[in-house]
């Protein structure tokens, strides 16, 4: 080559030469690896260092770690369809778009002051933000991450309401809570103007409701309520949609034990005719049925639960507790409704996934600075993954979940 065709390629002189020629070698190896599928990785969120983890379940390794994700106390995250992409919601707004083969932040953005979680839309075209800083939702597109449409949570309090409980519904719909405002709104994204959807408000829900689920058939979103012992149901299949209270007055006669860490509803177990609810304040889980919503028992545990994640087959269910019961995970049978296994991983205990069928479920223990990994039928132990403060750990498999 010239001279002139060596500048031209970024391949002569310039303080860029060395970086060209890095980016270009790095490729050259790129292409000399095997292709590899996205079904098996996953990502293990590093809370105090504002970093992710990519891993993949088949080895059980870390493949990389990527840096430069704000504040993610409290974050989570969903994938694109094609499972290329994962999306991370951080507690300071950010918005961050990740390339999972590329290794890299493929897009950031800081959308608001204080975020608490998203959803991607069931055609994966749509990101939806979910705010208390300012109190509304926030609409992107997936692919370039540019702003579609801000939802203020107006409910006629002074300011902007929080909103909780987001998650996708079937048919380009978000519903969700709003914690202050005491309501449920569904957010219509099935139109032709996306910038226009059709909102939905259910009033009189009940007090602060802080959290929320959708079954994975995307019938039935129940949110919890912090200010009053109960439940609040919603049946997206109805014709006219009405909020009905169910479980109400699960706690009467009994005095609260102090909350130590709000539990998760977004982390029920669904176990055949059968969902598992953390109660808050209490030391027990709620049996409720599927069908009707109805109390049918409960299950006495060691602490506070926080999750209850049911295995992919729904026969069991681990549970995982407040502070300072923390260090603890209970396995809780469907068909008995009682503990039949405890693990004692280590301080601080903070999230659990399964892999895609189940075989094996891997667990952050955030004091301890690892991810465990165990077997689900023998509960043995397979491997550890060194992490930094781990927290949130979110597998591929996720992509094709209602709700994920």
């Amino acid at each position: 080559m010239k001279r002139r065709d060596l500048l031209k390629a970024g391949l002569l002189g310039g303080a860029g030469t060395m970086t060209a020629l890095v980016a270009r070698a790095g490729a050259a190896r790129a292409s000399d690896c095997a292709p590899r599928g996205t079904g098996d990785l996953g990502l293990v969120v590093e809370r105090a260092t504002g970093s992710v983890l990519i891993v993949e379940t088949t080895g059980r390794s870390m493949l990389a770690r990527i840096e430069g994700l704000g504040d993610l106390s409290h974050a989570s995250a969903v994938f694109s369809r094609d499972e290329r992409y994962a999306y991370v919601f951080g507690r300071d707004g950010g918005l961050t778009q990740i390339d999972l083969l590329g290794a890299r932040i493929a897009k950031r953005i800081v959308q608001a002051g204080n975020a608490i979680g998203g959803a991607i839309s069931d055609d994966g075209r749509l990101i939806a933000v979910s705010n208390y800083e300012p109190g509304g939702v926030r609409v992107f597109d997936a692919a370039t991450l540019e702003p579609v449409v801000d939802i203020p949570a107006e409910c006629g309090l002074p300011k902007l309401s929080k909103t909780v409980g987001l998650v996708d519904a079937p048919g380009r719909r978000f519903v969700y809570t709003l914690y202050d405002g005491g309501q449920i709104w569904m957010a219509d994204f099935s139109g032709a103007d996306l910038k226009s959807p059709r909102i939905t408000r259910f009033a009189d829900v009940g007090k602060l409701p802080y959290d929320a689920g959708i079954t994975t058939d995307g019938r039935h979103y129940v949110a919890g309520l912090f200010g009053e012992d109960g439940l609040v149901h919603l049946d997206l299949w109805a014709e006219s949609p009405k909020p009905r209270r169910v479980m109400s007055g699960y706690g009467r006669g009994e005095a609260p034990l102090p909350v130590y860490k709000m539990p998760h509803l977004e982390g029920w177990a669904m176990m055949g005719d059968r969902f598992l609810l953390p109660a808050i304040g209490r030391h027990e889980l709620l049996a409720v049925d599927a069908a009707s919503f109805s109390d049918i028992g409960r299950v006495a545990m060691h602490g506070q639960p926080i999750f209850a994640v049911s295995r992919p087959d729904g026969r069991h269910a681990w549970v995982n507790f407040a502070h300072p019961r923390n260090d603890t995970i209970e396995v809780v049978d469907a068909m008995s409704l009682k503990v039949i296994h405890t693990l004692r991983p280590g301080p601080a205990v903070l999230h659990m996934e399964f892999t895609p069928r189940g075989h094996e479920v891997w667990v952050s223990v955030r004091d301890a600075d690892r991810v465990d990994v165990y077997d689900t039928q023998t509960f043995a132990k397979l491997a550890e993954l060194p992490a930094r403060k781990p927290s949130g750990i979110l597998f591929t498999a996720r992509a094709h979940r209602i709700g994920q």
